[in-house]
């Protein structure tokens, strides 16, 4: 079974590391998007999900129907810092799609550094400085504009721009 790569419009940005240099951003997917390429590739009728805990870790397994059978592939997750439980739960829902090969794209993803001028710290010369609410502000509305795949199926062209359209990364 293969599913199509991720449009530029079905990835989302979030900031992983912050120094007072600038900051690092990771791409994801969430678990609304899963759900679509689940729908349109094998129908809705033809995938389900389960969540069940083993060892104090909650798992989701995808299971698709292939033939008269259902093969399943299954992913633990981790709790969000805004909401635990759900949070845990769309996680190990997005790992169990990557194992059916749904946006591994991803995890071929170049890194992504963006510096920022100083006025976007509230202190860059602390050893963990923070940004501020309008630095926030101003990242959290970056989105990925452009995005191709190689043959091999790893990002080879990326392309970040500002909520006015501004390439930030290429």
């Amino acid at each position: 079974m293969t599913f199509r790569k991720l449009k530029p419009s079905e990835i989302d940005l979030r900031i992983g590391t912050v120094t007072g240099k600038g900051v690092s951003f990771l791409l994801y997917k969430n678990a609304r998007v899963d759900m679509q390429i689940l729908d349109e590739t094998v129908g809705a009728e033809n995938w389900q999900r389960d969540h069940f805990e083993c060892k104090g870790n909650l798992f989701c397994r995808v299971g698709i129907k292939c033939g008269d059978s259902w093969v399943y592939k299954a992913d633990c997750g981790v709790e969000s810092q805004t909401e635990k439980e759900k949070g845990e739960s769309s996680d190990s829902f997005k790992r169990a799609c990557v194992c059916w090969g749904i946006g591994r794209e991803l995890y071929t993803a170049p890194f992504i550094w963006i510096q920022l001028p100083k006025d976007f710290y509230e202190d860059d010369s602390s050893p963990k400085p923070k940004l501020t609410k309008k630095a926030q502000n101003i990242l959290n509305k970056f989105r990925v504009s452009e995005i191709s795949y190689n043959e091999a199926g790893e990002i080879n062209n990326l392309v970040i721009v500002d909520k006015d359209g501004t390439v930030v990364w290429q």
